[in-house]
């Protein structure tokens, strides 16, 4: 394994080459090398990227912009899924549907039919529903 980094020393900054794997490197610093044993050092980890791209969604929904709520078209207590219209937001002389951005309950609608919002205040708050647990295999 290669990787270039820098480093400071008494600090001056310097940038090393580092070559090497597990217990023994080399670090090269201003054309000089040095061997280096860390004895203690374990194989490198390497850090992984999720995979899965699921981000745990808020249940808080709001709008990015100011405008007149047109249709509420949720209660406290239903059940939406991801994607569902909940309400039509006028803004700009433009309807606008806002979607569920998660599945879950609706535990709370803090906006009404001809009321102005603001931007970025809390419209309706969905309690999302539980993951479906994974069983494991032994």
């Amino acid at each position: 394994m290669s990787d270039v980094q820098k480093v400071m020393i008494d600090g001056v900054e310097y940038e090393v080459q580092l070559e090497g794997e597990g217990t023994k490197w080399k670090a090269t610093v201003e054309g000089r090398t040095f061997e280096i044993e860390i004895p203690d050092a374990g194989p490198a980890v390497k850090q992984r990227r999720s995979r899965s791209g699921k981000k745990k969604k808020s249940g808080t929904v709001s709008a990015n912009i100011p405008g007149k709520i047109v249709t509420v078209e949720v209660n406290e207590g239903d059940e939406v899924v991801e994607g569902q219209v909940i309400l039509i937001l006028e803004a700009m002389k433009m309807q606008n549907e806002i979607q569920a951005p998660v599945s879950g309950t609706v535990s709370s609608v803090q906006c009404s039919e001809g009321e102005a919002i603001e931007a970025n205040v809390p419209l309706v708050v969905i309690e999302p529903a539980p993951e479906p647990e994974i069983e494991e295999e032994d």
